[in-house]
């Protein structure tokens, strides 16, 4: 089979070829997939360069998302069958033509949803709506969140809005807010006016805001933390700009905050099974209604792979980057 795999770690439009490689075979409890679609996600980049908290033995597949079909079947698998359409969100070498997976960690992929939004069904989606529940927010209530123009932040704000919570975005230009206005997402300020603060307090009326969350780092967690009411939690999801939180510590102490980190893919892992499938046809049900979108920037081969990820890394790029073997 073909698979796009790296000798060094580097920059993944540098070091990453399509090499031939041996057809997997599942083992007991596995079985194998054809891939059908797979994202490019961020941490993948960062996996690549050898940055991220998981860093594979070279040489490495890439990849970790995709929907595919079961094709093979291995020893005690009984709950799928061959043909079987499915996702998965944290089988690692999913840039291939097949990969091998763990029968127990693939999810259905829901009927009716399309092989472009199911193919990126669990990293972003999943880990946004695992966040909201995670901060266990009543309908009314406020929260904050930075790279409002950003894939996580987009879903954030549809799925927040079909709970009935309310979200202030922060981007750092107007025409971000110009943007999401265009996408139908609202109660977005650009952090680069002089009485940004003052308009998010006009948003919320003077409500608390009871969470943030911050994808930047660097000075723009602080942003985020300068918002939240007194007892505000801020919950440290990413780090596009700066792997260093710029924090006061007067913010910290005098508001009671509270800094928490949060990695989709443990929490995925560790929480409980009728938790993720509600969560997941909860999903589902946000898709088929139109709350929730999941926009393709553009489809590449694996001999496109360069390219492709020169596209995921474009500014100002919306939706996702798919690879097709």
């Amino acid at each position: 089979m073909r698979a796009v795999v790296h000798e060094t770690f580097g920059e993944p439009a540098d070091v990453l070829t399509v090499a031939d490689r041996p057809t997997p075979e599942p083992g007991p409890g596995q079985v194998r997939l054809r891939i059908v679609l797979s994202p490019i996600h961020n941490h993948d980049l960062w996996t690549v360069r050898g940055t991220y908290g998981f860093v594979p033995d070279l040489p490495a597949g890439s990849g970790t998302e995709a929907l595919g079909v079961v094709d093979a079947l291995g020893e005690g698998v009984d709950a799928l069958a061959i043909g079987d359409r499915v996702v998965t969100g944290g089988t690692f070498g999913a840039w291939a033509e097949h990969v091998v997976a763990d029968a127990a960690g693939l999810i259905p992929a829901p009927e009716g949803v399309p092989d472009e939004a199911a193919a990126q069904l669990v990293a972003m989606p999943f880990s946004a709506i695992s966040l909201l529940h995670s901060l266990d927010l009543e309908p009314g209530q406020w929260i904050v969140q930075n790279a409002a123009n950003g894939a996580v932040g987009r879903m954030v704000a549809q799925l927040a809005a079909a709970r009935g919570v309310r979200v202030v975005g922060l981007v750092r230009r107007a025409a971000g807010v110009d943007e999401l206005r265009e996408a139908g997402i609202g109660d977005v300020v650009a952090t680069d006016a002089d009485d940004w603060r003052e308009q998010v307090a006009a948003i919320t009326g003077g409500e608390p805001i009871v969470a943030g969350v911050d994808s930047v780092g660097g000075a723009s967690a602080q942003e985020v933390l300068s918002v939240l009411a007194e007892g505000g939690e801020l919950v440290v999801f990413g780090a596009m700009a700066s792997p260093v939180l710029e924090l006061r510590s007067g913010d910290i102490i005098f508001k009671q905050a509270t800094v928490r980190g949060f990695w989709g893919s443990v929490v995925s892992r560790t929480m409980d099974a009728p938790t993720r499938r509600a969560l997941f046809g909860e999903l589902g049900e946000r898709l088929a209604s139109g709350a929730l979108t999941l926009p393709v920037s553009s489809i590449h081969g694996l001999d496109d792979v360069a390219a492709a990820v020169e596209a995921s890394l474009t500014p100002g790029r919306v939706g996702k980057v798919l690879l097709r073997p």
